[in-house]
């Protein structure tokens, strides 16, 4: 990548804090990392998502608009994470899932080390409203070269409420 390309579009924070989405049956494609106390191996990261947006883009399932695709991190455990990718519809040979209910998001700006902490404030917030998150995702708004060019590391925090 040269130092004026940008592979990554531009982040609307104000499409994603403080926003609840209800979602239905929303689809996406699956895969596994594994991980060392939470810390992915990053050469993995980014085979993983290669791999599932091009399983994504022969399907012709991906967004139509890149800013409403969500690639979505979930931690289990300390040892495993899963990766999710928001498609069209079903995928041949995929390891399809859907994701039901509903979830409030929160945008952050900060390092990725961060994301305890984020996780904190969030928590903070639900309790004033008298919510409880059950689970976390957490969607990177941009790859580590973007959130360079662009001067911010955008995370947006997905509760299950």
């Amino acid at each position: 990548m040269s130092n004026t390309q940008i592979c990554c579009p531009k982040f609307n924070v104000a499409k994603w804090d403080n926003v609840t989405h209800e979602w239905q049956n929303k689809p996406f494609i699956y895969e596994s990392i594994p991980q060392l106390f939470h810390i992915p191996f990053p050469p993995m990261i980014g085979w993983k998502i290669t791999k599932m947006w091009n399983i994504a883009e022969r399907a012709m399932a991906t967004l139509p608009d890149k800013s409403e695709t969500l690639i979505l991190f979930y931690d289990p455990h300390a040892f495993k994470s899963e990766i999710y990718l928001s498609v069209t519809c079903h995928i041949p040979g995929a390891n399809n899932v859907t994701i039901s209910g509903r979830f409030f998001s929160k945008v952050f700006d900060g390092a990725y080390n961060a994301i305890p902490q984020f996780i904190n404030e969030m928590n903070e917030y639900l309790k004033s409203q008298k919510l409880v998150a059950k689970k976390y995702y957490v969607h990177y708004a941009y790859c580590p070269k973007c959130s360079k060019k662009y001067g911010n590391n955008y995370i947006i925090l997905f509760a299950e409420v």
